[in-house]
């Protein structure tokens, strides 16, 4: 019988597998590059402010016109946040990336810009057809993100050319 507190496994890190020789090198991407990186993916994080504290969540995107553009239900804080905006809507940051797992070799995308519901019946059905929600939940809105700040890296072995 014990007499203290049940005792957990030690956590285990898995192990990558063997990282190629050498330090890695961040190049820093323009605003172009960065910008069509994000567009080959469809999977990244917004990050908004809730009760006065940074709030990140994942999700699919498109890219329309180098605007970002994601769906959100009604329920969703950024959807009753991003519909009380007015003017340019509310700031937020959004980030992609694609690095390997294995070596840390890829790149890195943040877009800092304003947020707003899309609110014209034409332009959401249009992002409903493009856009398909990858959790099983009715999407109704759409957020437009309209980049401000575009800046990205990738992550290289040092010993590769810098050219992005």
């Amino acid at each position: 019988m014990s007499h203290g507190p049940a005792r957990k496994p030690p956590m285990t890190i898995d192990t990558p597998e063997i990282l190629p020789a050498g330090p890695r090198r961040s190049v820093e991407l323009d605003s172009g590059e960065a910008l069509r990186l994000l567009g080959s993916v469809s999977f990244g994080r917004i990050v908004f402010t809730r009760h006065a504290l940074p709030t990140v969540r994942p999700v699919n995107h498109v890219l329309d016109n180098g605007d970002i553009v994601i769906r959100t239900h009604e329920g969703a804080a950024l959807t009753a946040r991003a519909g009380q905006a007015g003017g340019q809507g509310i700031v937020v940051a959004y980030e992609a990336d694609a690095i390997d797992p294995g070596t840390h070799l890829g790149w890195s995308v943040v877009v800092t810009g304003y947020a707003h519901l899309v609110t014209d019946s034409e332009e959401l059905a249009r992002y409903q057809t493009l856009l398909t929600p990858w959790v099983d939940q009715a999407m109704d809105y759409a957020v437009r993100i309209r980049p401000a700040l575009v800046t990205g890296v990738r992550l290289t072995a040092a010993d590769e050319s810098g050219d992005a």
